[in-house]
């Protein structure tokens, strides 16, 4: 998917980040499309999280702004904006939704996954007659419709990121923000998981940041990979590689693997991360 200019729903404008006295993103500068699927990928400590904290709104820029297509920026501007209707960020928002790697923390466990559903809706207002058929709605489309009862103790791993998943889609979000939520799971429900959430987002059009360790489930995931460099300092930009990836959808997990693109893609991204490992 190439990005359009016009279609951008996230900007970010030579963004840099000082924690501690040190230059942890520096010169961050590039767009997300509408509907887009981005994977960022990294050698540790290059600040894919922190990538993340800033765009939620959890944190703000030193320098630099973060553009919303609604004319939302994050941080300090540094020159003039590029829409009239600009406003800043000043905290995280409700059409932004966050699903974390620790599953099992982000669940409450007195609730049912009913209940932990429920959160979202709660917290927008929507009135309680109206959650039952929102919730079986939700958990019929990640596949938890026959467990809606159980508590986050009686689930499997790839279950509890389920229910945490359809808590964030009840959201409705414009943006989700992925932080390696697969990354403690066994490979085969990493794979099932991998293809629900593509087909979820297909349905739904929702913009996509997915933070990830592994190579192979950025090029699988990703319209576009965004490659990080650790420890930018002053002179680099943190933004050391962005690569779009024209591989057809939907992909499958054995034939898009065996791919020639796919492969090439893969090599491109090994020597990247082997390059700059630390």
């Amino acid at each position: 998917m190439e990005n359009n200019a016009n279609q951008d729903i996230i900007r970010f404008n030579q963004v840099s980040l000082d924690m501690g006295g040190r230059r942890i993103i520096n010169q961050l500068d590039f767009s997300i499309a509408k509907g887009q699927f981005v994977c960022v990928v990294g050698p540790s400590g290059c600040g894919k999280t922190t990538l993340l904290r800033l765009l939620s709104g959890l944190i703000a820029p030193s320098s630099g702004q973060i553009l919303r297509s609604d004319g939302v920026i994050a941080g300090p501007s540094t020159g003039p904006t590029t829409r009239p209707s600009a406003r800043p960020i000043t905290g995280p928002s409700r059409d932004v939704a966050i699903v974390f790697q620790d599953y099992g923390k982000a669940l409450l466990p007195w609730r049912t996954v009913t209940g932990n559903v429920a959160l979202a809706l709660e917290a927008m207002g929507i009135p309680k007659p109206e959650h039952s058929d929102r919730i079986m709605q939700l958990l019929t489309k990640v596949g938890l419709s026959r467990h809606a009862e159980k508590y986050p103790a009686e689930l499997s791993g790839g279950m509890q990121q389920r229910v945490q998943i359809a808590r964030c889609l009840a959201q409705e979000p414009a943006i989700l923000l992925m932080d390696e939520p697969f990354g403690a799971l066994d490979a085969m429900t990493r794979q099932n998981l991998q293809d629900e959430l593509s087909d979820i987002v297909a349905e739904t059009g929702t913009t996509v940041l997915f933070i990830t360790h592994d190579l192979e489930e950025a090029i699988y995931l990703g319209d576009r990979v965004i490659a990080l460099r650790a420890n930018p300092g002053h002179s680099l930009s943190s933004l050391a590689k962005s690569i779009l990836v024209p591989i057809p959808r939907p992909r499958n997990q054995l034939t898009t693997r065996e791919d020639s693109e796919f492969l090439k893609l893969r090599r491109h991204l090994f020597d990247f991360i082997q390059e700059h490992h630390e």
